[in-house]
Parts: C-alpha cells; structure tokens; sequence
C-alpha cells in the first residue's frame, strides 16, 4: 500500500483523533468541565465570527456573554473566563499528547535525513569509507537551557507521556482516566522555580528519553556503519545550562551547581544500575554472573551515598571482561545488550551531560577588579600595584604569564566570591564526575580579548593553577561583537601563552554566536547574515593559526530567536564555514516538542547529525556566488536600516509596556531568572531579555522579530525593477531560501485582527499601522520571491499543525486583549495597581500567557 502524504497522516492520526478525544473530554462529569465544555464552542464561533467582522476583543467577550449568558452578574462572567483559560490549556495538552503518539506515522522514521536514508545514499555513491573518516571527528551536541518558554509542572509532563501512550494503545478507558486526571491537575506554580527545580525538570528528560534515543542512535551507527567496531568518538553529547548558567541569573550559587552535578551523576548511575539489574537476569553464565553481581554492587553504593571506588573507567573495563567471556564461552548469547551497555558509558560516562558555566563579561570585569584591588591591598606581588593604569595591551601581557594562587578569605565581596567559588566548582565536579562533567566556560556579550584573558587569569588563579582544563568559549552577540569577532580572536592565537592552552586542549576553540540578543538588536535578516559572515571570517583565522573552530549556536528556539528548520540551516552552509561540529542550544518548549519522545529525539537527533554531514559529502557547491552576496549584503542592510528605525520609534519601549503582556512576564513563575538585566525603574531596551521580547511579540500576534525589515528590503528590488535578483538568489542559496522559509513561519503566525483596535488608538495607532504594513508587504513579497499561493505552502504538515493550535488559542487570546484592554481603561481612570479588580485582570493576563506559551511549542 503506497505512503499517504503527510498532511493526509496529519489529518488521519492527529486531528481526527483530537476532535474524538476533546469531545470525551467535554463531557467528563464534573459539573465545572461540563459547563465550560458546553460554553466554550459558542465563544470561540463567537470569537472567529466577531474577528472576521473586524470587532474588537471587548465587543466579542461582551457579545458573547449578552448572546449566550445574559443573566450571569459580572463575577460569573469573569469566573467562566478564567474556567475556559483552564479548560484550553488542558486541551493544549491534549493536542501535544496526540501529536506526539502520532510522531512516528506522521514523520517518515526511515526517510531522507534519517540515518538509514544516509546509509543508502552514501552506500550508493560508494562513499561508505568517507563517512567512517567523517564519523570519526564529527559530532553533534545539543544543549539544553533553562529559558523559561514552556510552563508545564512535573505532574503535567508525566500526564502528557502516560496519554501519549494510552493513545498510541488506543486504550479508552485509560485515555478516560487520564483525561479525567488532567480535569484535576493544577497547572499553575504559586512560586517562582529554584535554579535547582529547573535542572531536575530538564534531568526528566536526560533520564527519560536521551539516555534511551542517543543509546539507540550510537548503537545503529556502530552495528550499520562501522560494521560492529568500536567508535573512539562519542559522535553524540548532550549540554547542560540548567545551574550553572549565572548571566543575569543571581539565583545560581555554586552550591546549586554542585547540586546539579551531583544530581546529573546520581540520575546516570541509577539508568546504569537499571540496565545492570536487567543484563544480570540474562547473563547468568559461569565466569559471568560473579562479576555481574559485583558490579550491581558497587553501583548500588553509589546510589545510596556509601563508598566505592568504581569510575566511568573500571565499570567499562568490567564489562569488556564480561563481553570477551560471553564471545569466547558462550556463543556470544547477550553480546549485543552489553555492547549496548558499553556504548551507554562512553556516552555518558558518570557525568551524564557537559555542565556549562555562563557569565556576562561586564559581570566578569567588576569581579576581577575586586580580586586584583583585594589582593594588591594584601601586598601580594600576584599583579603590579599600578595595574589599572597599564594598557589594555600590557594588562593582557600580565595576565598571559599569570602565577599565584588567590587567598579566597581576602575577598570580602560576596557576589565576587561566589564567582571565583564557582571556578572551584568546577575543579571539584571534575574530581567527582570526570573531566568532562564541567570543562566550559561561556564569556556572553564578550566584546575584547581582554574579557577572554580576565577570566583565562582568574581560573588559573583561583584552582587551575597546574594546568587549565577548561575551555573558554567567548559568546559574541550584537552586529558589532560579530564584526569585531575576528579581530579578537586573532589575538588569542597569536598570544603565546593562550595558543599554548589550546594545544593542551587539542588545538580546539569554541565561539558561540548568539542569535537571540542579535535578531533583538539587528532585525531578522542581519542577525542571519551577520552571524553567517562572521561564521566564515572566523573560519578563515582559526585555519590560517592551525586552530579547528567550533560554532555553537543560540538556536533552538522560534525562528525569531534564530531556530526555525535548524537542520535545514545546518544543511545550508557551504565549505567556507567549520562544520565538523554542531552545537546549538535548546530550550523552553523545543526540548518537549523536537526531543520529547523516543520517537521525536532520534528522528530530529538523526536529522542533524545528517545535515551536518550533508555539507562535506555533498558534491554540490553550496557556497554562496558573488552575485549574491552582494544581494544579501544589500538586503540585511536594507532590513537592519527598517528594523533600527522603527526600534528608534518614540512609541517603541512605551508600546511593549503598555499594549503588550512583556511585563507580566516577570509573574509567570515559569523561570528562575528575573526578566531583565538591569536595576533601572523604568524599561530599558538594552536590560530586555530576548525572551520576555520576543514572547511579548508572540502574544500580541505580531511576531516582529521574525520578519521586520523583510518586506522593506524585498520592496526596494521591486520597485526598482530588479526583482529577478533576488528570484535568483532564493533559488541558487539554499541558506537564504531556509531564511525565508523560517520567516514564512513567523508570518504565519501572526494574526493582526486580534490587535486591529489599536489602529484606532490615539496614542499608539500610527505605532500599530507601521507594524501592520510591513507585515502585509513581508507576507506579498516573501508569496511573489517563493511563487507560492499561500504561506508555509510547502509544509502543508507544518501549516495544518500551526493552524489547529492557533484555533485552539484564539478564545484564550481574545480573553488576553480583553483584559489588557480593561486594564488599559482602569488606568486612565486613575484606579492604582493594588485594587482588587486590577489584580483580577492582571491574574487574566498572566494565565493566560501559559497556554499560549505552551501552544506554541512547534515554532521551532
């Protein structure tokens, strides 16, 4: 029977079924869920109907209520909204439930991209050798952060996996219970998560799925490409931000990421302890199943706190041992489970994942001054007493050639001492879990060499003093960090003593390039750009010095935060950028919605691994012509030109704070971070955090950072007659067209006849027009440059998706703009933020940020 399309599969194995489930769940008998099951289809007609007439969100709550609820008294009114809130993030839940049961029917598991396609195509072109030699080096890390873009308690996620399961089974009476349990699980966290609730919430899915899905992914390329032989490279890691990411963050003390590095190897030995207990049941062969036990043993003192002297080293050691009595003695019966086994401890050995530390560089220039003044007050000779009067160039000098260890108990700062703890962490998490459990440190908004050779002197002053085993990982950020990049990093190659450090560490430097600060300050367009051209100068120094560079990327996110079809991205750079690794972050609702199954992590895993691959395989040319080069060039500039004036609009900051939901982020509860970075009063554009900013954006509809500045360039080639140009370029780039296509994505998901009343408003009116109009000449413009009729036209899978959820959030977000609105009136009246009926509609705005949140979990 030939495959169906996939929006066919969509429509069988997803939508289908979520009208079947939300109908059970309708009419579950509890009276509140009944109600609101029965209102909630009235309002949402209610709602599509009043947009389409163009009314305002007040008009169409108030509609509603006269048409269909006329003599419930105002306190009534407000409780059915905050149930339908309720209700549609259950229902969100739902939809995610479904989605993922349908996973694998929906998305083709053996299909291109996959590592069975690659097989076949390389084992075609007899290319199965170049792929081994490429496997050897190459490698693919995922990075999970801490961002707070997805709201679901612990309780919830578990839920979500059980349904997921009993959908899969087509199990009704369960599906009925657990449906029944969602009706009763509270959605809602009353405190703000600790920095250490965040880690053991993302450690879920460490132990839960990764450990499974990169086990099965090693495996199938050690038996199918490497026909059985031990890899040395682990080809597959995973990342971890969660405790000991501290830029912005004052709640992660170096108590928490010791905690959290405890908790990472405690949570990889009891998966170990687990499959051990399993093997033991199987092997239980003479020579074997001493040893076996032995093993169980010690794995078990472990977990309960006792002593014990088995590493990463001698657990595999052990099981080698067992596995050549097994092949020698026994017919090899079990062989495969205790390669398995083995293959598990080389990828996570007793770490589990790479504990990153992140701070600001401003943050690391005031802690290096208190150490510096502290101890030449001492009168130790560590540095010279006029220091802070030498040169950028002679400070620099000084700290290359550092000696000396620092007397912590002279530092009486507390912020200060709690950064130069956490480099003792670091050295202490080494000692317990193995070199590679912390061995990065991430310098963000790192803009010179000295930011690099402050924190370079710091570590070795502070406990690295025999030999530096941590690499520094200087993350650039704003358009004019990018531009700079190359210049400062062709001082730390040339410094001898730094270029001495890399060579211990394997003539490697990690360069992170932060998409989400640069999309904030340079528009859609630029960031990309910017990031791409300094990718390939970057490339050029770092070769020209001997040196393999490692991009890491802060993608992962919506395509306004640079993610978007990241394996697309991955398959679009040419020659002239480093591509034997890829590292890219992670977060928020992308961990559950790319990663957050079996089914889903291998398939997006197998996706990566094989874009990055594609690159060096592929025959074709995917370098970028001249000609258009200079289109680019021509158009982010154009972009960046229509992005920085309308952020230099007066009405700019004022419009985020007073018509969008950016400051009720703070009172989500949904991260630990406070939402900016600064100590100021009033909102400043440079202390906004990429997410609360993006975000706001996205629960207005308006999706800015996605495609602003777009239309504008694209307009200019229009109206000059020179269209054709960049025709060319959409179709000759695959890195420009995987661009488009990401901001096709943003586009549709915009939705201006929800905000349409603004046009109206005498303050922000022309504000809300500007916005509109460079929305409609993006989305004519980008359908003209494609040639397709409607966005996301080739995605039909993607689009259906999209658009279930957005209809699934319409009514939650009519009820948002209905309460901001009123909050909006309340203040003209003078009504101060303390009074009862402000607080009622706040609390509106805030939870219904949740649901939104969560639904837009595939703007990956």
């Amino acid at each position: 029977m030939p495959t169906q399309p996939k929006l066919t599969r969509f429509n069988q194995n997803v939508l289908s079924k979520y009208q079947i489930y939300n109908s059970i769940f309708m009419t579950l008998p509890f009276d509140s869920v009944t109600k609101t099951g029965a209102l909630l289809p009235l309002f949402h007609e209610t709602c599509q109907k009043g947009f389409a007439n163009k009314d305002n969100p007040t008009t169409i709550v108030e509609t509603f209520f006269k048409k269909y609820q006329a003599r419930r008294s105002p306190q009534s009114q407000i409780n059915l909204l905050f149930r339908f809130i309720q209700y549609i993030e259950r229902q969100v839940v739902l939809f995610d439930a479904i989605e993922d049961a349908a996973f694998p029917v929906v998305n083709n598991m053996d299909g291109i991209g996959t590592l069975r396609s690659l097989k076949e195509s390389v084992s075609k072109e007899n290319k199965l050798e170049t792929l081994r030699k490429y496997l050897e080096e190459f490698k693919v890390r995922i990075v999970l952060t801490a961002h707070p873009t997805q709201f679901y308690p612990g309780s919830v996620l578990g839920i979500i996996t059980d349904l997921t399961e009993a959908i899969k089974e087509n199990d009704l009476l369960r599906i009925n219970d657990l449906l029944a349990q969602l009706g009763k699980t509270p959605f809602f966290k009353h405190k703000k998560p600790s920095p250490f609730d965040e880690a053991v919430s993302l450690i879920w899915y460490l132990e839960n799925v990764f450990y499974k899905s990169f086990g099965t992914i090693y495996d199938y390329i050690q038996q199918n490409i490497f026909d059985g032989k031990q890899i040395e490279n682990d080809i597959i890691n995973i990342g971890f931000w969660p405790g000991g990411d501290r830029d912005g963050n004052p709640f992660v003390t170096p108590e928490i990421t010791l905690n959290v590095a405890k908790r990472l190897r405690e949570t990889v030995i009891k998966n170990y302890y687990r499959d051990v207990r399993r093997l033991k049941r199987k092997l239980t062969f003479q020579g074997v199943e001493e040893r076996m036990l032995v093993i169980e043993k010690e794995l078990y003192k472990i977990i309960t706190n006792k002593n014990s002297n088995l590493t990463a080293d001698n657990f595999a050691e052990e099981l080698k041992v067992v596995k050549s009595v097994i092949v020698k003695e026994h017919q090899s019966l079990y062989v495969n489970e205790v390669n398995s086994l083995l293959n598990k401890i080389h990828l996570f050995g007793f770490h589990f994942a790479n504990l990153d530390i992140r701070q600001d560089s401003r943050k690391h220039h005031q802690f290096f001054t208190d150490m510096v003044k502290s101890l030449i007050k001492s009168g130790s000779d560590i540095f010279p007493k006029d220091y802070f009067d030498l040169s950028e160039k002679e400070q620099i000098k000084i700290l290359s050639k550092v000696k000396g260890e620092v007397d912590l108990s002279l530092i009486k700062d507390e912020e200060t001492l709690k950064a130069l703890n956490t480099m003792k962490a670091i050295k202490t998490i080494q000692g317990t879990n193995g070199e590679k459990a912390a061995n990065r440190y991430i310098i963000s908004n790192n803009q010179t060499t000295l930011n690099v050779m402050q924190l370079f002197a710091m570590l070795k002053l502070v406990a690295f003093q025999d030999k530096l085993t941590v690499d520094i990982g200087p993350l650039f950020e704003t358009i004019t960090d990018l531009e700079n990049a190359p210049g400062v990093m062709e001082e730390l190659y040339s410094n001898p003593e730094y270029a001495a450090h890399l060579k211990s560490r394997g003539n490697k430097q990690t360069i992170m390039l932060g998409f989400s600060d640069g999309t904030k300050d340079g528009g859609y367009l630029m960031a990309n750009w910017a990031i791409y051209k300094a990718k390939e100068n970057l490339t050029r120094v770092s070769r020209k010095y001997g040196i393999k560079v490692i991009f890491f990327d802060g993608r992962g996110g919506p395509p306004a935060r640079g993610g978007g079809k990241t394996h697309n991205f991955y398959a679009s750079l040419g020659p002239t950028i480093e591509d034997k690794e890829v590292q890219l972050t992670i977060q928020g609702q992308t961990i559950s919605s790319n990663f957050g199954t079996l089914e889903s992590s291998q398939y997006n895993l197998e996706q990566l691994i094989s874009s990055g691959i594609h690159n060096s395989l592929s025959d074709s040319d995917l370098s970028m012509l001249p000609e258009n080069r200079e289109v680019m060039t021509d158009l982010s500039e154009r972009s960046y030109k229509a992005y920085s004036d309308f952020k230099a609009h007066p009405k700019f900051i004022s419009y985020l704070e007073h018509m969008s939901t950016l400051k009720y982020y703070a009172k989500t509860n949904i991260g630990s971070r406070p939402s900016k970075r600064g100590k100021s009063e009033g909102l400043v554009f440079e202390d906004l955090r990429a997410i609360p900013f993006v975000g706001s954006w996205s629960q207005l509809k308006q999706n800015v950072p996605g495609f602003f500045g777009v239309g504008t360039a694209l307009k200019h080639y229009e109206d000059s007659g020179e269209f054709e140009k960049v025709q060319k370029l959409f179709k000759t780039s695959n890195f420009f067209k995987t661009l488009i296509e990401n901001s096709m994505m943003s586009l549709s998901k915009s939705f201006f006849d929800l905000t349409r009343y603004m046009a109206e408003d005498p303050e922000y009116g022309e504000f809300w027009t500007i916005i509109y109009n460079e929305y409609e000449t993006s989305k004519h413009l980008i359908l003209k440059l494609t040639g397709y009729k409607e966005l996301m036209q080739e995605e039909p899978a993607g689009k259906a998706s999209i658009a279930v959820r957005e209809s699934i959030v319409l009514p939650l977000l009519t009820i948002q703009q209905y309460a901001l609105k009123k909050i909006q009136e309340l203040e003209k009246a003078g009504v101060k933020p303390d009074d009862e009926q402000m607080k009622i509609f706040a609390s509106m705005v805030t939870r219904s940020l949740f649901g939104n949140i969560n639904a837009s979990r595939n703007s990956a």
